[in-house]
């Protein structure tokens, strides 16, 4: 049940007046289930390729992970999101029951959810990347090696709605700097803050070694730093500085430099080590730029996503946090480079959506998180794929059964009502050259015969408007010497 239909309606009565004042023949219906910019359609578990073989016990677990914020919530949600708060009958049920094998797993998903096949409005498949957690060196102190600050939020950051101390701020959208009392204007970007304009405030977490290590770390939007004296630190996404995101690996492409059947994070690393002068100039083609916070978890420990939960390797995933809901399950499909850069290793597996990116827009678009450290980082840095995807939305909101209880349409007017308002083609101007004569098989009747079989039906010339009278204005004499003294 594709929902192309419906998005173009919704844009249409955005533009429209208040619904009070308008005459409309039919109330306004709500639809079983919308997800902007959409599509999607049921399927049946036998019919989902690799389902039957997938872990379903390590996804049942990821996905309990998911259920305890969600199980916490308390009260209606105003998100206008489609699931809303549907999981958290699943979520309950996952809660209580603990379950330990794969099959009571697989069973606990097929009887709690529906399974649809989802794509963007008129395309068959999905795409998807990978991320991964860097482990990088530093320093708690700025020194000969370590010599590039990461910062955290600065304090003269704000973004419109939000408290300057807000624990969560979106990571989309414009985001300011205050000058003097009152005035905002666009907080800096990556070349401004590279050349110093936030430096010597107090607000450097750590030193790394150079601008491409925290170049990655920003894009993957965490990191693990291992200090001099051997401990290791975490660092986690906290803000962004309001410029949206552009790809040092798309830039490379458009100049030439990497062909595009060999982009991947390694090359791109490759290339900046080689070339320090030109990184230095791609780097800042992507004017966005993150600043982190400093997370108290154990180097065991992964690392958390934006639901606040700890990710999974090879289960959670970043979706557009616009259109989906934190927990929800989504099998995708397909063929990944997973064993090396030329395999095409079968990837049929449930993920469940703990995290979003920036660059993650639309509803079957996905970022696959595989740990950390430098085997991670060569899997995700590989991956640019089309792939099949499959949500799962809680029974709750079966679109199957929404639908059936929509109503139809009034049926189409009799015959009889036909007759009595026939459709009349309007009269041909007869200044235009006449069009080829057509065989009578192909000529549908002309307009004359309706006008015949029904006489009282009259052809008349629609009146043109009347011209505007001309209304001559004088100007007064002081007039003309007041604007001749101006």
């Amino acid at each position: 049940m594709a929902i192309a239909a419906r998005t173009a309606h919704h844009v249409r009565i955005a533009h429209a007046p208040p619904i009070e004042h308008r005459q409309l023949p039919y109330p306004r219906l709500d639809w079983p289930l919308e997800i902007s910019g959409g599509q999607y359609a049921p399927v049946a578990w036998n019919d989902i390729s690799g389902w039957s073989a997938d872990d379903h016990l390590q996804a049942y677990k990821a996905f309990r992970i998911s259920c305890k914020p969600i199980v916490a919530q308390q009260g209606p949600s105003t998100d206008p999101k489609a699931l809303g708060t549907s999981l958290r009958d699943p979520c309950r049920a996952a809660r209580a029951a603990d379950l330990s094998d794969g099959a009571s797993a697989k069973a606990f998903f097929e009887e709690n959810f529906r399974p649809l096949r989802i794509s963007r409005l008129g395309e068959d498949d999905g795409f998807v990347t990978g991320y991964y957690e860097p482990v990088l060196d530093g320093s708690r102190s700025k020194t000969d090696i370590y010599t590039v600050p990461v910062y955290r939020r600065p304090s003269n950051l704000f973004v419109r709605g939000f408290a300057q101390d807000a624990p969560n701020l979106p990571n989309k959208g414009p985001v300011y700097r205050k000058i003097g009392r009152r005035k905002l204007v666009p907080y800096y970007d990556r070349a401004e803050i590279e050349d110093g304009a936030i430096a010597g405030r107090g607000i450097e977490i750590c030193w790394l070694k150079n601008q491409s290590d925290l170049l990655f770390a920003q894009i993957q939007g965490s990191a693990r730093i291992r200090l001099e004296d051997g401990s290791t630190i975490r660092i986690n996404y906290d803000a962004h500085n309001g410029y949206p995101y552009t790809a040092v690996g798309r830039v490379l492409i458009d100049r030439g430099i990497i062909p595009k059947e060999q982009m991947s994070m390694q090359k791109i690393r490759e290339w900046m080590e080689q070339n320090p002068d030109g990184a230095n100039d791609v780097r800042r083609q992507n004017r966005s730029y993150v600043f982190f916070r400093e997370v108290p978890l154990s180097d065991k420990d992964e690392a958390v996503g934006a639901q606040g939960v700890p990710l999974t390797p090879g289960r959670s995933i970043a979706v557009d946090q616009t259109l989906h809901v934190y927990g929800t399950p989504f099998f995708i499909q397909g063929e990944l480079p997973i064993e090396s850069a030329q395999s095409k290793t079968p990837f049929h597996r449930l993920m469940i959506a703990q995290d979003t990116g920036s660059a993650i827009t639309g509803p079957a678009r996905a970022d696959l998180y595989f740990g950390a450290g430098a085997d991670a980082g060569r899997v995700s840095g590989r991956l640019r794929h089309t792939m099949h995807f499959v949500i799962l939305v809680p029974k709750s909101l079966d679109p199957l059964a929404r639908g059936r209880r929509m109503p139809l349409p009034d049926p189409r007017p009799s015959e009889k009502i036909a007759k009595l308002f026939p459709q009349v083609e309007p009269a041909k101007d007869s200044s235009r050259p006449a069009e080829p004569a057509k065989s009578a098989a192909a000529t549908p009747a002309p307009a004359a015969t309706v006008a015949q079989a029904s006489p009282a039906v009259v052809e008349k010339p629609v009146p043109l408007p009347q011209a505007r009278p001309r209304i001559e204005v004088r100007r007064h004499r002081y007039y003309r010497y007041y604007r001749g003294v101006r």
